[in-house]
């Protein structure tokens, strides 16, 4: 009986997990390369692997439904290491990380070179790109699905172009009605 009930719980504990939604994450050089087909604007999350407030990113807003689905649809997304490892190639130049060390690779490492080239000065850190891949904002700090859900949709329809000060900001912020779920 005990068997059972064990059993039981794990299948419902498994079948809950399955609704959790994957954001299809490419490379920048991929999100760039698909722009050229397809042009779409990039959203791109700063991250680094001992941020706590990134981990709370992925698992509490990225991976719910609304989230996933309207990024997947409207953008390409990109996840980036602000202190890995890896070479990346944007915009014609080559970035690094030079000062990288392994040992850190848990730990509090050297900024990315591309991180410092985006003067990302927090982490998480969503970095907006138009259809041409320039930066059209940063983003930074931790967002809900409905905080998240305000920049996904102002950039997506270019409102940020008539948006030139703080009280223009506000009214946007004010009147925008959030349907995301979180």
């Amino acid at each position: 009986m005990k068997k059972l009930v064990y059993i039981f719980v794990f299948a419902a504990l498994t079948s809950v997990s399955g609704f959790a939604q994957e954001i299809n994450w490419v490379t920048l050089e991929k999100a760039m390369e698909l722009q050229k087909k397809k042009p779409k604007k990039i959203m791109m999350d700063v991250y680094t692997n001992w941020c706590g407030p990134c981990k709370m990113l992925d698992k509490n807003t990225f991976q719910t439904a609304d989230v996933a689905n309207y990024v997947n649809e409207n953008y390409y997304a990109v996840k980036f290491n602000a202190e890995g490892n890896e070479t990346i190639n944007y915009k014609g130049k080559v970035y690094s990380n030079p000062g990288y060390n392994p040992e850190l690779a848990s730990r509090r490492n050297s900024a990315h070179s591309l991180a410092q080239f985006l003067q990302i000065q927090a982490y998480p850190t969503i970095v907006f790109m138009d259809e041409k891949g320039d930066v059209i904002a940063p983003i930074r700090g931790y967002q809900t699905p409905p905080q998240l859900e305000l920049y996904l949709k102002m950039f997506k329809a270019d409102e940020h172009k008539g948006i030139d000060t703080q009280e223009k900001f506000n009214a946007y912020y004010t009147a925008f009605k959030p349907q995301f779920k979180g």
